[in-house]
């Protein structure tokens, strides 16, 4: 058994930990974002619970940046400034989008887990791409926890504010050209860790979600090129892959986090009037195809399988019951024998309406392994962050009027 880190009062395991010992009661290896240096860190410091939770982690950093952040506004005199429209973007990232983006990671990383146990457990991988299944896992787990990709995206990320001259990186940012303005053209501290650590370490994080979510797609990818076996009248209408609806349903704390930082941009645009409210009219569809894009269609890697799954199918299926219903034509419609008596209770009848329903699941089957749940949960996580900009053109008072205006028919 690998070693485990004492944290506390309670064990904190390392993912590999909680995967590699599975082996032993001939289980398959699990698919976990979960790992690499920052979640070891983690572990070590007791903000991690159970191996999974990582919320602790993304609360305690998002409040170590904003604190120091606040210790120096308030040293340097900038008071209540620091709470304006003008710079709630830097609130937004350090308290909302890096804790949920540590949720995200929470909630999405033990469905992924199980989603690997299910598709063997259930067969949709048949037993000889078991072992392609387990090597690709295994590829995934060690880009995952390869310090070298961590340290790339660490550099990356701070390295970007080298790409523009300070005074250009500052009047281009939304929140902190208020501030710089207000010291007399100076740059404060307050800006500097901001503009060099704050931000920086948001885009970090932000990146290392982005790859781990890249080798999630790369793992449907592989996934998708195994001989699976797919059955058209499976109850969850997506052939047996319906399980990748929970999955993606787990999503919603990172596509809030997003959204969140969009919405506080489009607010300090607002605010300072670089962007028009009407704006926004066409800026939430692109943000709604860009959450689209990255954290749905990688389920659209499956979309030539399950057509040809439906199509095939189909085929079979409706095959079969012109067979049955030929047969039940002879036996209890054409037979001039057959009386009401011998029909009643008779098994054919209720086999053929069996029948029909699993024509109709054929029939009705998803060629895209996507719920109305899943729509539901990623078009919440979506608007939601951006409704709070209604206020900035629509007053509260005006809002509710209107809506009892509505309510009335006035």
């Amino acid at each position: 058994m690998a070693d485990s880190i004492v944290s506390g009062d309670k064990l904190c395991t390392e993912p590999r930990d909680l995967i590699e010992p599975m082996k032993e009661n001939g289980a398959i290896q699990e698919f976990s974002l979960l790992g690499g240096p920052l979640h070891k860190m983690g572990c070590r410091l007791g903000l991690i619970r159970e191996g999974s939770s990582t919320l602790g982690l993304g609360i305690a950093l998002g409040l170590f940046c904003w604190a120091i952040l606040m210790a120096l506004a308030g040293l340097e005199g900038l008071g209540w400034r620091v709470f304006s429209m003008a710079t709630i973007g830097a609130h937004v990232r350090l308290l909302i989008a890096i804790p949920c983006l540590f949720l995200g990671e929470s909630c999405a990383a033990p469905q992924m887990a199980e989603f690997t146990r299910y598709v063997v457990r259930s067969g949709v991988v048949p037993e000889n791409s078991v072992p392609r299944l387990e090597s690709n896992i295994r590829r995934a787990g060690q880009i995952k926890d390869s310090r070298l990709a961590e340290a790339l995206l660490f550099v990356v990320a701070f390295a970007l504010p080298l790409a523009a001259p300070i005074d250009a990186m500052v009047s281009t940012s939304g929140s902190w050209a208020a501030l710089r303005h207000a010291s007399g053209g100076k740059f404060p501290l307050t800006t500097g860790w901001y503009m060099w650590f704050c931000l920086p370490f948001f885009r970090f994080l932000l990146f290392r979600w982005l790859w781990r979510l890249g080798l999630w797609w790369w793992f449907l990818w592989r996934l998708q090129r195994l001989e699976l076996r797919l059955i058209p009248t499976h109850s969850d209408r997506s052939a047996g892959l319906g399980f990748l609806v929970v999955v993606h349903e787990n999503f919603a704390p990172v596509i809030l986090a997003i959204s969140a930082v969009w919405a506080a941009q489009f607010a300090e645009g607002i605010h300072s009037g670089t962007t028009k409210f009407d704006a926004l009219y066409g800026w939430v569809p692109i943000v709604l195809l860009l959450n689209a894009t990255v954290f749905m269609a990688p389920v659209c890697m499956f979309v030539r399988k399950l057509w040809n799954c439906r199509i095939k199918g189909m085929s079979e299926y409706m095959g079969m019951a012109d067979r049955y219903v030929a047969a039940f034509d002879r036996r209890w419609i054409r037979d001039p024998g057959i009386t009401g008596d011998s029909q009643l209770g008779a098994a054919d009848l209720q086999s053929l309406a069996d029948l029909t329903n699993s024509v109709d699941i054929v029939r009705g089957m998803r060629w895209i392994p996507v719920g109305q749940r899943q729509i539901t949960v990623f078009l919440l996580a979506t608007i939601v962050p951006l409704l709070p900009l209604l206020l900035l053109k629509y007053p509260i008072d005006q809002l509710l009027v209107k809506a009892f205006q509505m309510l009335i028919g006035v």
